[in-house]
């Protein structure tokens, strides 16, 4: 297991748990990618609005559950479940492609109820 691309992974977790935009947009640079089935999001101010509107659907306090953390290389996947009040996500998936120590690609994709 690469034990920095697990330090980050785990960074960009705990951030996105406590909803912190600004420790989340350390993990990125201006050349970072998220691809989700919606589209394409490029740089920090469009990960920022990307994130800024997951932390509407899941805010701090809803319930996570992390179903499964693979590490090869480089990449990084979860799969994992969370509830909030107002929408229930049996399913979500993403995986992380790090350069460096930060995420240089990064996808995205759930199934909301």
């Amino acid at each position: 297991m690469n034990t920095t691309v697990e330090q980050i992974l785990m960074h960009h977790l705990i951030a996105f748990g406590d909803n912190n935009l600004d420790e989340i947009l350390k993990d990125y640079t201006p050349e970072s990618v998220i691809m989700t089935p919606n589209g394409t999001v490029k740089g920090l101010t469009e990960i920022q609005g990307f994130f800024e509107d997951f932390f509407e659907a899941i805010p701090t306090g809803s319930a996570f559950s992390m179903q499964q953390k693979i590490i090869e290389g480089n990449v990084a996947y979860i799969a994992w479940a969370s509830k909030s009040n107002s929408v229930e996500i049996p399913m979500g998936t993403d995986t992380f492609v790090f350069e460096g120590d930060k995420i240089q690609y990064h996808t995205v994709a759930d199934y909301r109820l």
